[in-house]
């Protein structure tokens, strides 16, 4: 099989070779982008009087059939034809002879596949940013529905204070709507067109390389040829990026892990998205869950490969970025069946209200309140801790809760002691003080709900 390089070359390439070099058995995925990528140039090349009409029509025509029979499944990808590209021309030779060939003038390998990464960089980002706005709306209902439920927050994995499980989840918004910044911002970044650098250094024919770029919904041209070949930050930022939001993905996954539990219980995990064991009948594993915890690892891995295959290369292109395109469809779509199954297993989920505000009884959360009363009353907020510290020490040693003291108890610590305090003791006053912007009290948690629906409502 001649290889589209075979003319400077005496022999065959070793089969051994052949097979471990080829990339097609992966970036066939990027046929779509590479016939569209494709068509736009030869239109461009008709423009500025490279090609002729007639032939650009011939050559557009077969590009097209062949867009079909990839869709439909029927294209057969060969491996002897090295990757995408190869594979794409060669088929448009096969159906619409020589001129086939002239698809490839003034472009190389070297630029077209990184017009396809970048084009299929764009998709994925327009993917995940419509996955991630469903998981937030899943947060949202769940914050809506719980905005009377109380739990502890927790600091260090112990009893902090009391919160609303909607304030809860709405901070999972937030991280949420940091990951959606990141991503449009990358898709900014990734929407430069680099078709036109050809092999490294440009090219001699007349070009419009803004052209192409208005016909593919590119921003701008790269403005270094060198640099537009051999640059893959895109790429990296891409999965820079799903490491963050698979991070944010996990601590959730870890929360419902726990929350799940029996010594937690606050809620329960749908049928749907848990398993069982094959011994111990009695089981309910939130194993879906913990696979999205797993993955995390997965993309994380991903990165440093990318990060590693770019560390020290030369410029311009080198064989190495090859390696980059695993990594990276990996990450995408291990990041988007993730948040897929994410949104359906919130807003399937059921939350046991009772057993998360019992919990809430104890580990004297209510100890703060009582610290800011005394501050409250101009004692020095040190002072008051120390005072409140003293009390919750020696009610630990008689196992008694705070709310349980009497006001002739608690004087004995501090004369400032009024008869409103023991109001200050209520988990719901505790809660409901807590209006400052950003807090949890209802009130507050209320306008949020509202907010992070304006903010869904944004494309």
């Amino acid at each position: 099989m001649k290889k589209a390089w075979n003319g400077r070359f005496e022999k065959e390439l070793d089969k051994l070779a052949e097979e471990y070099s080829e990339s097609v058995s992966f970036d066939a995925r990027l046929a779509p982008c590479d016939i569209r990528g494709s068509i736009a140039h030869v239109k461009m090349l008709a423009h500025t009087g490279v090609l002729k009409a007639g032939e650009v029509k011939r050559i557009v025509a077969g590009l097209n059939a062949i867009a079909r029979d990839v869709e439909s499944g029927k294209f057969k990808f060969k491996t002897e034809y090295e990757d995408v590209h190869l594979n794409i021309e060669r088929a448009l030779i096969k159906r619409v002879g020589d001129v086939g060939g002239k698809v490839h003038t003034a472009r190389s390998r070297n630029d077209q596949v990184v017009l396809d990464m970048l084009m299929y960089l764009r998709d994925q980002i327009d993917d995940v940013q419509r996955l991630i706005a469903e998981l937030q709306g899943a947060l949202v209902e769940l914050a809506e529905k719980t905005v009377d439920v109380m739990i502890p927050g927790f600091t260090h994995l112990q009893h902090a204070q009391p919160v609303v499980m909607a304030h809860h989840f709405l901070a999972y918004f937030e991280m949420f709507q940091r990951d959606r910044s990141r991503f449009s911002e990358l898709r900014k970044r990734a929407n430069v067109m680099p078709l036109g650098s050809a092999a490294l250094a440009g090219t001699s024919f007349p070009i419009d390389r803004e052209y192409v770029a208005r016909e593919l919904g590119f921003d701008r041209v790269a403005d270094n040829s060198i640099d537009a070949v051999s640059d893959r930050d895109c790429a990296v930022e891409f999965c820079a990026a799903a490491s963050i939001c698979m991070m944010h993905i996990s601590r959730l996954a870890e929360e419902l892990v726990l929350w799940s539990t029996s010594e937690f219980g606050f809620i329960e995990l749908d049928d749907a998205f848990t398993t069982g064991s094959s011994i111990m009948p009695q089981k309910k594993n939130p194993d879906i869950a913990e696979l999205a915890r797993a993955k995390t690892g997965r993309v994380y891995g991903n990165l440093v490969a990318l990060l590693t295959v770019l560390k020290a290369l030369p410029l311009a292109y080198n064989r190495d970025l090859q390696e980059d395109k695993e990594p990276l469809f990996d990450t995408a779509d291990t990041l988007n069946r993730t948040l897929a199954i994410m949104a359906p297993m919130l807003r399937t989920l059921s939350i046991n209200k009772d057993r998360a505000q019992q919990a809430c009884r104890t580990g004297y959360m209510n100890a703060t309140e009582l610290a800011d009363y005394l501050a409250r009353k101009d004692v020095p907020f040190r002072e008051a801790h120390r005072i409140v510290g003293t009390i919750v020490l020696d009610c630990t040693k008689q196992k008694r809760a705070l709310d349980g003291l009497s006001l002739k108890e608690l004087r004995k610590y501090s004369k400032e002691f009024g008869e409103d305090a023991l109001a200050s003791l209520s988990l719901e006053s505790a809660v409901n003080n807590k209006t400052s912007y950003g807090g949890t009290s209802p009130t507050r948690v209320r306008k949020a709900i509202k907010k992070a629906r304006r903010t869904l409502r944004k494309k």
